[in-house]
């Protein structure tokens, strides 16, 4: 049996783990994203993405049985899936399928933490001190070195403006969710986040798209990935996060998702990662560690 001690410790260990993990994982989605892409089209994927996590996360509800929100606390759930996976994930897959690389699609939703920490000041109450807006400012010079020499080549026009609706989706919808959902259960309210975001993925599929999908083994093993360890697994660890942290210390952890995906891409795609790279993953870290160490209590 293990004593109170014990258990505090684990949580201790657990709670310094999680963010590096959730950096970690969060990051693969990128590199997943990038080879699913080769047998669908974007939203055709992710609606397939959406039937199988909802499918999984049904599973999951059945067994746990927990307890289920009201009337608003569904549509806060349905209104934060359509921010975090409709707009984040729709946007991200969009840009790297008009070939944005996977760096630079990282490196956009990656200028998250500035915008959220003006944001958290005037919504959440939050204030952001001297020291946070130093590790903020800090952390995109950091990123964008981390991406200096990336190739801004791709489809012009879409693939930037959907690079941009996956910003402002993460963004507002990491502050909704810390706002109207953190006294939901994650596996009901999950359930209906995913299913909300697969409703609009199967109608912008149905109209944008020829919905063809050639099942080979790269695209199943990477769909499993993303279905599994991402949707379920990282997201589940993103909110968890969100009910235990204040909204701009959780934003802070990505400005390291970028520099994390950098050098996956350069350990799988052969992608370059040079010094002035490798310095600004360095500083990204030092803004994180800024970033928390100066987090201020919310305002009564």
């Amino acid at each position: 049996m293990s004593t109170p001690s014990n258990s505090s410790s684990s949580e201790s260990i657990a709670a310094r783990a999680a963010p590096a993990l959730f950096v970690l994982l969060w990051s693969t989605g990128f590199i997943g994203t990038k080879y699913v892409l080769g047998g669908a089209e974007p939203l055709t994927y992710l609606t397939t993405r959406m039937i199988f996590v909802v499918l999984l996360m049904a599973i999951i509800a059945v067994i746990a049985r927990p307890k289920w929100p009201d009337r608003a606390g569904v549509i806060h759930s349905a209104v934060a899936g359509l921010l975090v996976h409709g707009f984040y994930l729709g946007g991200t897959s969009v840009a790297i399928f008009h070939s944005v690389p996977a760096g630079l699609s990282a490196l956009i939703p990656g200028l998250q933490p500035i915008l959220t920490s003006t944001l958290a000041n005037r919504w959440l109450g939050e204030r952001v001190t001297p020291l946070q807006w130093t590790g903020l400012l800090l952390g995109l010079a950091g990123t964008l070195l981390v991406l200096h020499n990336r190739s801004t080549a791709g489809a012009e026009g879409w693939g930037w403006f959907a690079s941009g609706v996956s910003l402002l989706g993460i963004t507002f919808g990491t502050l909704y969710q810390k706002r109207f959902c953190g006294g939901i259960d994650w596996r009901a309210g999950n359930l209906i986040q995913f299913a909300s975001a697969g409703v609009l993925f199967a109608i912008c599929a149905w109209l944008f798209e020829t919905r063809t999908i050639v099942w080979s083994e790269q695209f199943v093993l990477a769909l499993m990935w993303l279905v599994v360890v991402l949707s379920v697994g990282s997201v589940g660890l993103l909110y968890w996060l969100i009910r235990r942290s204040a909204a701009t210390s959780v934003a802070s952890l990505f400005y390291l998702v970028p520099g994390v995906t950098a050098l996956m891409a350069y350990l799988l795609f052969d992608e370059r990662l040079d010094t002035i790279a490798i310095a600004g993953m360095v500083i990204c870290a030092a803004a994180v560690l800024l970033v928390n160490k100066g987090r201020a209590p919310a305002k009564s």
